[in-house]
């Protein structure tokens, strides 16, 4: 439009409302920021990747705001986006939505849990009393193939001495696929270099997205420090890889089912996560995949779009 100035005026839409989280932490500017942008009704794909770049962060996520009646029935529903692409799910942009949503938006409460549509279905979080401490149940896991060891230990820097002897890696999704790797010790771990040249085209090959190394803290059974190298870069926190962890543990018997592991992830980039894991058994079928930890609110702002 034009104003009487014969100026040229540019529309915006109203200012889009989005909060900073940091998610698997109790303590602000540690474990996996996230940014999650509210009520983006009218946003095209493309918008919202490109604001996902624009906040540089590993996922950004987009709240769309349904009738009450239809968010009781199917969930509220979120997209996930890297700066690169969008995912059908992932864990900390899963529990940081919705820890947003239990302080922004508590009428998506219902009964203690929140209910997410997800492009891979509805992931419920329960969460316990006024904390942002949220539980999420993830979709029943997929074991797919075990994978070669020594090509593994090649394409991730390691030798096949730093491998569990006894568990071969192994590609597992509970809505994006990642290759379980289980090492000896945190000695193995600290070597742990994912080659992304070579890894990438490989594990896609074989129905996987990224490697997500684990060992046993201190021969711990029921504490374990994992990493996850994605993009050339490390995530703090990967709470959908963690699921697919405690899936392959109790499968193959590393881990008791029904009890809780702690994760800690993040601590060589200086931002330390905890994780909290565990599966039941129905047969010899692992399900109940839950993935819990907390989340801590840093900031909120908006964004002026044209």
């Amino acid at each position: 439009m034009t104003d009487n100035h014969g100026m040229t005026t540019v529309l915006r839409r109203d200012p889009l409302e989005y909060h900073l989280v940091d998610v698997f932490t109790t303590t602000a500017l540690q474990g996996n920021p996230l940014a999650v942008v509210m009520d983006t009704r009218g946003l095209r794909t493309e918008q919202m990747q490109a604001i996902a770049r624009e906040f540089n962060l590993s996922e950004t996520t987009f709240v769309r705001r349904r009738n009450a009646d239809v968010e009781a029935r199917e969930g509220v529903q979120v997209r996930i986006f890297t700066t690169q692409e969008e995912l059908p799910f992932a864990g900390h942009p899963t529990l940081g939505t919705a820890s947003v949503l239990r302080q922004a938006a508590p009428e998506t409460l219902q009964d203690g849990c929140i209910r997410l549509a997800l492009k891979v279905g509805a992931i419920p979080v329960r969460f316990d009393g006024e904390e942002l401490y949220g539980e999420m149940t993830q979709a029943e896991p997929e074991l797919g193939r075990t994978l070669e060891r020594t090509e593994v230990a090649g394409l991730t820097g390691l030798t096949l001495e730093d491998l569990d002897p006894l568990h071969a890696p192994q590609v597992v999704s509970t809505g994006t696929a990642f290759a379980i790797v289980l090492l000896r010790s945190e000695a193995s771990l600290a070597r742990f270099r994912v080659r992304h040249e070579e890894a990438t085209p490989w594990l896609r090959e074989r129905g996987a997205r990224w490697f997500y190394a684990l060992a046993p803290e201190g021969g711990s059974e029921r504490i374990f420090r994992s990493r996850m190298q994605f993009y050339g870069g490390e995530d703090p926190a990967t709470g959908s890889a963690a699921g697919c962890a405690i899936s392959y543990l109790v499968a193959h018997g590393v881990v008791a089912p029904e009890v809780q592991v702690q994760m800690k992830q993040g601590i060589e980039i200086g931002r330390a996560s905890e994780l909290m894991l565990r599966a039941a058994l129905d047969g010899s079928k692992v399900v109940d995949v839950r993935v819990a930890g907390s989340t801590v609110p840093v900031a909120n702002g908006q964004l002026f779009l044209p």
